[in-house]
């Protein structure tokens, strides 16, 4: 069952997120209160628990939810692998996955510490189509696929 580990926010871009209790996703905007929400196609992100194990492995430490800055960490499901226009349910939400990946402009702390980053291969970003409450341990369902032959940025 793909579950969500941790719901994490910030005030500011730039800073590690943190985890909080209940994130309340808003269409057109992502999750109340966090610096990355807004009207564009990356409007929360998702990063899953057994990517951030793969950084483990290489002898990353101290590696919390929200570490690579994302919004949602997830465990039981392969985020990557997802296509662009994914559907995915929580509860009463519903997002849309609208990037796999990211460019990585100038190297975050995790990759000039080890060489590698997961977060621009393997975390998705999606836009929110309804209100809604998600807290950790909610169910993430998989509504509807698109295939389509793009998936990055």
């Amino acid at each position: 069952m793909a579950k969500i580990i941790a719901v994490n926010t910030s005030e500011k871009k730039g800073v590690i997120k943190q985890p909080v209790e209940i994130g309340e996703c808003m269409v057109d905007f992502g999750i109340k209160g966090d610096a990355h929400g807004g009207i564009w196609h990356r409007q929360i992100s998702l990063l899953g628990q057994e990517s951030i194990d793969k950084m483990i492995a290489m002898g990353v430490e101290g590696l919390d939810p929200g570490k690579f800055a994302e919004n949602i960490t997830t465990e039981g499901i392969e985020l990557f692998t997802l296509s662009i226009g994914t559907q995915i349910a929580i509860n009463n939400v519903l997002l849309e996955v609208t990037q796999i990946g990211k460019e990585c402009h100038s190297g975050c702390a995790i990759k000039k510490q080890v060489g590698d980053c997961i977060m621009p291969r393997e975390g998705i970003f999606v836009k929110v189509l309804s209100n809604g409450e998600i807290r950790p341990g909610d169910q993430i369902v998989v509504k509807k696929t698109k295939h389509l032959l793009t998936n990055s940025f």
